[in-house]
C-alpha cells in the first residue's frame, strides 16, 4: 500500500464508485436532501467536466475511489470548483487527500492560464470552509460571482481563488 492516495484523471471505469462516494457523503454524513437524479452531471462526467479548461479527478487508494474533485470551465478564464468530496477515513493530515486533489486542480488551472477559481458549498461543510480558507480561498457574497457561475440549490457559501 502507498502512504498517500494517488490522483488520476477520471475515466468511466470509476463512475459507480464516484457516484456512491458522493451520495454517501451528501446523504449519510450531512443529511443533505439530494439524489443522483439531482446531479445528472455525475453520469456524463466526461462530456460535462472534461472539456475546455475543465477536468475531473479521482483520488485512489488501492484502486478504491476515496476522493473526487472537478473544475468546470465557465468561460472568461474562470472555472468553478465542483464535486470536492473525500471519504471520511481519508480526511486529514494522515492521507492529505483533500490537499492532493486541490493542488492538482489548481495546478491544472494555472497551466491553462485560468485567472480565477470560484466555488459554492453548503453551510454544513464547516471543515471544508476552514480547508478552503487555509488554502488561500476568500469568502465572497453570492452577488460577487460571475453571471456564468452555476449556483446549485444547496450552495449558500461561496469562495474565490485568484491565480
Amino acid at each position: 500500500m502507498d502512504n498517500y492516495p494517488i490522483v488520476k484523471q477520471y475515466s468511466n471505469e470509476y463512475q459507480i464508485q464516484v457516484v456512491d462516494l458522493i451520495l454517501h457523503i451528501q446523504q449519510q454524513e450531512y443529511n443533505i436532501e439530494i439524489t443522483k437524479d439531482d446531479q445528472p452531471d455525475l453520469f456524463t462526467i466526461e462530456d460535462f467536466y472534461q472539456k475546455g479548461n475543465g477536468n475531473f479527478w479521482v483520488a485512489l487508494y488501492d484502486e478504491k475511489v476515496v476522493g473526487t474533485i472537478s473544475i468546470l470551465d465557465i468561460g472568461n478564464n474562470q472555472v468553478a470548483l465542483r464535486k470536492m468530496f473525500v471519504d471520511k477515513e481519508f480526511r486529514g493530515s494522515k492521507f492529505k487527500t483533500a490537499t492532493l486533489l486541490l493542488h492538482n486542480a489548481i495546478n491544472w488551472a494555472k497551466n491553462r492560464s485560468v485567472q480565477t477559481i470560484y466555488l459554492g458549498t453548503t453551510p454544513q461543510f464547516l471543515a471544508a470552509h476552514r480547508f478552503y480558507e487555509k488554502n488561500g480561498f476568500t469568502s465572497i457574497d453570492q452577488q460577487e460571482l460571475p453571471e456564468n457561475f452555476p449556483v446549485l440549490n444547496v450552495d449558500k457559501k461561496f469562495y474565490k481563488f485568484s491565480l
